[in-house]
């Protein structure tokens, strides 16, 4: 087999027709190239190069050999970008998670949208499942970066971002007494209602805060329902079987038979986005934790007016 150095020689000896001249391009001596294009005619028992008295030129053979090699050349380089690019983070794949209620807030398209349109050399993966799961795949390599909810605590390997804190709402069966007006409900006026929630083994995090806001309204809630994912916990409260309290972005479903009321004096009661990477993420991972970190960022205070600064 021919080595790239080969190739490169022959194709500089092709294209300067001259071996000196090649020589000199190449940075080498004028014997070391002889020896290694006759090693080369040798291997292949063909004639590559024409000697003339002023010179060579390619023979037949050497001409299907000089368009291959550059063809061969032009993919080696190539190859060398893409590997760069890829430790770079330029280029290569990144698969991300997210729990149910994270992919219905606007920031997770926005933020693989805007890494997209940076990187369009990489391929995005999107899976969804619940925190425990997220955590999981994050932790040995299946997955890059995962939207969750609900705390993580501290695990040994695993860097958790706060991304946002959203307002949560109270999700009410259409038609229910409280549906009637338009301002926010206190939360205990709900205390004589059953619940419907997101299953705790799923989403630890959103159930503690809202049992714990219950009960400093002064009420322990009646749990009637658990559902694996929150937009079941929305199709129980839409068949009657309860209410919920749900983050705010959660009313982008529309769901038929469910009524929206927003909650006051509820300061405590939030549903936090988080991003959960590996300590040491691969470079992929690192470019889109930058991308997210910059779309959540707080807007900047504007810069005085220079006449205001110089008084």
């Amino acid at each position: 087999m021919l080595s790239l150095r080969q190739l490169q020689a022959f194709v500089a000896v092709a294209e300067e027709g001259h071996i000196t001249r090649a020589a000199e391009r190449l940075g080498m001596q004028q014997p070391p190239l002889s020896r290694m294009l006759r090693a080369m005619e040798a291997r292949l028992g063909v004639l590559l190069l024409q000697r003339l008295p002023r010179g060579v030129r390619p023979t037949e053979a050497g001409t299907a050999l000089l368009e291959e090699a550059r063809a061969v050349l032009g993919r080696a380089a190539g190859v060398e970008d893409a590997v760069r690019r890829a430790a770079r983070g330029e280029q290569g794949r990144l698969a991300v998670g997210f729990t149910s209620s994270a992919a219905l807030h606007p920031f997770v398209p926005a933020a693989l949208r805007a890494f997209y349109a940076a990187w369009p050399g990489v391929k995005v993966e999107l899976d969804e499942a619940g925190t425990a799961e997220l955590v999981d795949a994050v932790l040995h390599g299946r997955l890059d970066a995962a939207f969750v909810r609900s705390s993580v605590g501290m695990v040994p390997g695993l860097a958790v971002d706060e991304v946002l804190d959203e307002r949560m709402v109270a999700a009410l069966p259409s038609g229910h007494a409280l549906t009637a007006g338009t301002g926010a409900l206190s939360l205990g006026e709900l205390a004589t209602v059953p619940f419907v929630l997101y299953r705790r083994a799923t989403g630890p995090g959103l159930y503690d805060a809202i049992l714990a806001a219950c009960r400093a309204a002064g009420f322990s809630p009646v749990v009637a329902q658990e559902a694996p994912r929150l937009p079941a916990t929305l199709s129980l409260v839409a068949a009657g079987l309860g209410v919920s309290v749900v983050p705010a972005s959660m009313q982008r479903l529309a769901l038929d038979g469910v009524t929206y009321r927003p909650l006051s004096e509820c300061p405590d009661l939030s549903a936090p986005l988080r991003l959960v990477l590996r300590r040491s993420p691969p470079p992929t991972a690192a470019r889109f934790r930058a991308e997210v970190k910059r779309l959540s960022a707080p807007p900047s205070a504007a810069p005085r007016p220079a006449a205001a600064r110089s008084r």
